[in-house]
C-alpha cells in the first residue's frame, strides 16, 4: 500500500501515508476476521443441516445444537482474542511484553480461579460425554428444570415455575436425565384390600389401550402398558404400579391423562381406592386415639 500511496505523488507526505497504510491493514484485519466468523458460522449451520438431512434422531439434533453452540462461543472467543492481538500489532504495540505480565499474572491468580478451570474442564467433560443436551429435563446440583443453554462454564435451566437456574459446571456431581432417548410415565395406584386384584389390572389395561387408541396421545407412547401388579401391600390397601414407555419430555403429560383414565375405569368395574387413615387425639382426659377412615365420599364405621 506505501508503493501505492508514493506512486500517486504522496511520498513528500510521510506522515499521511503511514496513517492510510495503518488504516488499510487494519481494516483488513477486522474485514478478514468479519469473514472468518461468518464462514464459521456457516460451517456449523452446515453440520446442523446435514444431521436434519440424514434423519438423525431426536437425541443426536438435541447434541448437534448443543455441540453447534458451544463450538460457536469457542470460535467467537478465539477470533476476538487473535484479531485483537493482530490490531496491536499494527498499532505498533509490541505484545510480547504483554503476555509476559499477562504470565505473571496469570501464575499470581491462578489460585483464585481454580474454580472458574474447574467449571471449564467440567463443562468439556459433560459435552463430551453427552450427558447434558439443549431442551433436555434434568435433575443437577440440586436444580430440576429444562436446558435452556450449556456453555463451557455452566447450565442454564428453567424451572416448572418459570425460575431460571445458571448452575456451575463445578457444583455438578451428579446428572439425573429425564429426557435420555426415552422416558417412563409411571402410575402407582393405592385400591382397598376388598378389591379383586385381577380386575384391577384389566382396569388398567383397558385404560391403557384407550389412550393407545385415541390419536392425541399415541404418537407420544412407545409400547403397551407395563403392569407391574401389586407394588406392595399396607394397613390401608395394596398399590398397583402401571407404566407407559414414551418419548422424552411426554412423560408428565401422559401420566397425568393415564390417571384420569384408570380413575374412570375403576369406577366403572367397582373398585374401591384404598382409604385414607386420619388418626384424632381424644381430649387431655383420653388417652387412645380416635381412628377415622375416609373413602370415595362414603363414611366408614
Amino acid at each position: 500500500m506505501k508503493a501505492i500511496l508514493i506512486g500517486l505523488g504522496l511520498g513528500e507526505v510521510p506522515h499521511l501515508v503511514d496513517f492510510v497504510d495503518i488504516t488499510w491493514r487494519i481494516a483488513l484485519v477486522l474485514i478478514l476476521s468479519w469473514v472468518l466468523w461468518r464462514v464459521c458460522k456457516r460451517l456449523i449451520a452446515l453440520m446442523n443441516e446435514r444431521a436434519v438431512a440424514r434423519g438423525a434422531s431426536a437425541d443426536e439434533l438435541k447434541r448437534v445444537e448443543t455441540m453447534s453452540q458451544v463450538f460457536r462461543y469457542v470460535v467467537r472467543v478465539v477470533i476476538i482474542i487473535v484479531t485483537a492481538m493482530l490490531l496491536l500489532g499494527e498499532l505498533g504495540i509490541s505484545i510480547a511484553p504483554l503476555l509476559a505480565t499477562a504470565g505473571i499474572a496469570g501464575i499470581a491468580i491462578g489460585f483464585g480461579v481454580q474454580t472458574l478451570v474447574k467449571d471449564y474442564f467440567t463443562g468439556i467433560v459433560l459435552l463430551l460425554e453427552n450427558q447434558i443436551r439443549k431442551g433436555d429435563s434434568v435433575d443437577i446440583a440440586g436444580k430440576s428444570g429444562t436446558v435452556e443453554e450449556v456453555t463451557l462454564r455452566y447450565v442454564r435451566l428453567r424451572d416448572y415455575e418459570g425460575v431460571v437456574h445458571f448452575v456451575p459446571n463445578g457444583l455438578i456431581a451428579t446428572v439425573s436425565n429425564h429426557s435420555m432417548e426415552y422416558a417412563n410415565a409411571v402410575v402407582s395406584v393405592n385400591i382397598a384390600h376388598g378389591n379383586d386384584i385381577d380386575t384391577a389390572c384389566a382396569a388398567l389395561r383397558e385404560a391403557g389401550a384407550a389412550m393407545r387408541g385415541d390419536p392425541d396421545y399415541a404418537g407420544a407412547i412407545l409400547g403397551e402398558l407395563d403392569i407391574a401388579g401389586v407394588e406392595q401391600l399396607s394397613d390401608s390397601g395394596m398399590m398397583l404400579r402401571a407404566r407407559f414407555r414414551v418419548w422424552p419430555q411426554e412423560q408428565a403429560a401422559v401420566k397425568r391423562e393415564l390417571i384420569k383414565r384408570v380413575k374412570a375405569a375403576f369406577a366403572a368395574r367397582g373398585i374401591d381406592l384404598a382409604a385414607t387413615q386420619m388418626v384424632l387425639v381424644g381430649g387431655k382426659n383420653s388417652d387412645r386415639p380416635l381412628r377415622v377412615a375416609m373413602s370415595n365420599g362414603r363414611d366408614e364405621d
